[in-house]
Order: C-alpha cells, then sequence, then structure tokens
C-alpha cells in the first residue's frame, strides 16, 4: 500500500509544481516559484505519463489553454506508450 501512496504523493506533487511554475509568471512572482521549485524537489522525479495528461487538463481548465484535435492525439499516443511500456517494457529481463 505504501508504494501506491508515494507515488500519489509524487504525482500530486510534480502537478503542484507545473501548475505553480505556470502561475510564477515567468518566474517572476516569488512565492509561486519558490512553491514551483519545492514542488518539483519533494516529487524526486516526475510521471511523464500521468503528469502530461494532468498537466495538459489543468491547463485547458485552469488557465484557458486551448487545444485541439492534434493536441488530444499526442496525448493518447503518450499515454498509450506508457501503458505499452509498463505491460511489456522488461521483455527479456
Amino acid at each position: 500500500m505504501l508504494p501506491y501512496v508515494l507515488l500519489a504523493l509524487s504525482i500530486g506533487l510534480e502537478l503542484f509544481a507545473t501548475t505553480m511554475l505556470k502561475a510564477s509568471d515567468g518566474f517572476t512572482r516569488p512565492l509561486q516559484t519558490i512553491a514551483c521549485a519545492l514542488g518539483y524537489i519533494g516529487s524526486f522525479y516526475t510521471w511523464s505519463g500521468v503528469g502530461l495528461v494532468m498537466t495538459a487538463l489543468i491547463s485547458v481548465f485552469i488557465f484557458s489553454e486551448g487545444y485541439n484535435m492534434y493536441t488530444i492525439l499526442g496525448i493518447g499516443l503518450i499515454v498509450v506508450g506508457v501503458v505499452i511500456l509498463n505491460l511489456w517494457g522488461n521483455v527479456g529481463h
């Protein structure tokens, strides 16, 4: 159970840090810049698949950034790639 808690914590911290990165407005807002750095430090490493999808959703729903068919297709391909690597990436080891 603990690995899943740590995974959820790491993903949450990475999402927080990425959101603060946007909110820091080019590192011109000190509080958001510090929060961004602490979030990335606390996450230990980023979770590219889940982190990317959640970051894209945050950018659309919180920051009102646009998306199109190619954005959705690209994110979908990343998710498929992560699933394939997790299922069959260790073949031969």
